[in-house]
């Protein structure tokens, strides 16, 4: 049983950082190496996250099809890009991006994809923690 921590470490934020790896490069023309020292990630990482064979893909274009997402990912990847570094209000906006794929429940599709025979009594307390809500 993966914790909500877990999901995050492991396949949200490395696609959120494959997105912003690309982004950073394509739209702000950095170099890997100023992407790498941006992410706290090695360049090798950045390389991989860029011929994708870092990150999950699926997620990956998951992510990119959502328009709060991609709307969030743009403003910190343009933080990043003129700042050079994470700021606190980049570090919130990130946090913000974090929270909100937990509360839309992206991050209960991600735990379904990696492990498909969840207890519906633990989905139904981490909904409950999320937004104090039941599943009808």
């Amino acid at each position: 049983m993966l914790l909500p921590s877990e999901i995050e470490s492991k396949s949200l934020i490395p696609a959120i950082r494959a997105i912003l790896s690309k982004k950073l490069i394509r739209d702000y023309d950095l170099k890997e190496e100023t992407v790498a020292k941006l992410l706290g990630i090695t360049q090798a990482a950045v390389s991989n996250y860029i011929r994708g064979t870092r990150g999950d893909l699926s997620l990956v274009a998951k992510l990119e099809d959502n328009f709060e997402v991609m709307k969030m990912i743009n403003d910190i990847s343009k933080d990043l890009s003129t700042n050079k570094a994470y700021s606190p209000s980049t570090m919130t906006k990130f946090i913000q991006l974090c929270n909100f794929m937990r509360y839309t429940f992206i991050i209960c599709d991600v735990h379904h994809s990696i492990e498909s025979n969840i207890d519906k009594r633990i989905c139904e307390q981490c909904e409950v923690m999320l937004t104090g809500s039941r599943f009808s």
